[in-house]
């Protein structure tokens, strides 16, 4: 798969040591939002719905190294908004590869040709492009034309320049298979490592009306490697350079059943740290101990909260593979012996008859953001 072997081998010593310490909860990505501002508008996106006030605000590159020091996870993934309009990024980025800490700055590559020589290549930093699939859907998604040239243009700028590039797909509802299949084949052939995630629903997204559900993701994605196995097999195409664990794919297809692992890709962000995960925001605390103490983690998962009902999303799912890999390295071996199964019966679903009812913290917590804005002014 995509990911660099030495960055393996540095998670699954945390892991280990985590293991040997007892600790049952314990994070492997920081989610560092150093803003919400974005010089795009995706249909999908619930990140840049906030009054301006708030999109103004910023992180200081001293605040996201406290946080990733606080966190201690190994890797730290800078997501939006968009990063690149943060006028310290590089300085932020340039302390936290100091730190020794695996950075993965992800960008709608607008910018990022621009903003090149804010960075040095290394084997801790990598750019993550948001690239939703081929020139139409992609376009389609971020609501204007012409991205995908540009962001194609700039990840091939970057590998000139000797960074690392991934790319990073939400896959949403009514994208037929094979041109999925297209797009991965395509990624391959550019050389970059690919990550995909179901499109699920973030709640203040415009357009509610094409995320997946459980049931359609998993036959969705067991028709896009039904393709990509012909494919390898009538064409000699080359196998997908996807960054992801076998175990969260084989869970993508339906051969398994998970329950996500929200503590394992916390966020911080110009709130504070985010309860419960990346995808809803519905508290803040003020460190990340607090997150972690005094967060209700059993009150959130898909079968508990009818907001997770539909979640299939790697940020919350790929902890939970990590920690499968790490406690049956047979079961991690025979996948990737024997592939991924596109035929067999499907894992039971999760019930969902006893979820709890959604609870809409939205309009609370921007208002007393707001009112922090305003106390810190006349301070």
């Amino acid at each position: 798969m995509g990911v660099p072997f030495r960055q393996q081998m540095r998670v699954a010593g945390y892991i280990a040591k985590q293991k040997l310490a007892r600790r049952k909860r314990y994070p492997l990505v920081l989610m560092l939002e150093p803003l919400f501002r974005c010089n795009l508008a995706c249909a999908g996106c619930g990140k840049i719905d906030y009054p301006a006030p708030i999109l103004n605000r910023r992180l200081t590159p001293e605040e996201c190294w406290q946080a990733a020091e606080e966190c201690g996870a190994p890797m730290v993934a800078i997501p939006g908004g968009e990063p690149l309009i943060h006028k310290e990024i590089g300085e932020i980025v340039r302390g936290l590869v100091a730190r020794k800490f695996y950075v993965s700055l992800c960008t709608n590559a607008l910018l990022l040709q621009k903003k090149l020589d804010l960075f040095e290549p290394s084997p801790y930093l990598f750019f993550s492009v948001h690239l939703d699939g081929l020139k139409p859907h992609h376009d389609k998604a971020v609501c204007q034309d012409g991205v995908f040239e540009k962001a194609v243009a700039a990840i091939k700028a970057a590998q000139d320049r000797g960074f690392k590039v991934n790319v990073n797909a939400t896959i949403f509802d009514g994208y037929p298979a094979d041109e999925l299949a297209d797009f991965l084949d395509f990624a391959t052939d550019l050389g970059v490592g690919i990550s995909i995630s179901p499109g699920f629903a973030y709640e203040r997204a415009p357009d509610q009306a094409h995320f997946l559900n459980r049931r359609r993701t998993k036959e969705f994605f067991r028709d896009v490697w039904r393709i990509g196995k012909d494919r390898e097999r009538t064409e000699g195409a080359r196998k997908w350079n996807l960054s992801h664990s076998p175990v969260f794919l084989d869970f993508l297809l339906g051969n398994q059943e998970m329950l996500c692992t929200p503590w394992g890709m916390p966020t911080r962000n110009v709130f504070g740290w985010q309860k419960p995960c990346y995808l809803l925001g519905e508290g803040y605390a003020n460190t990340f101990s607090e997150l972690m103490e005094t967060t209700e983690w059993e009150r959130y998962g898909t079968g508990a909260y009818e907001k997770c009902a539909d979640c299939m999303a790697h940020c919350g799912y790929e902890p939970t593979a990590a920690n499968i890999a790490f406690g049956s390295p047979l079961k991690l071996l025979r996948l990737a012996l024997k592939g991924l199964a596109t035929d067999r019966p499907m894992a039971p679903e999760i019930d969902l008859a006893q979820a709890r009812a959604p609870e809409e913290h939205h309009e609370r917590l921007v208002s007393e953001e707001m009112e922090r804005i305003k106390r810190e002014k006349a301070a």
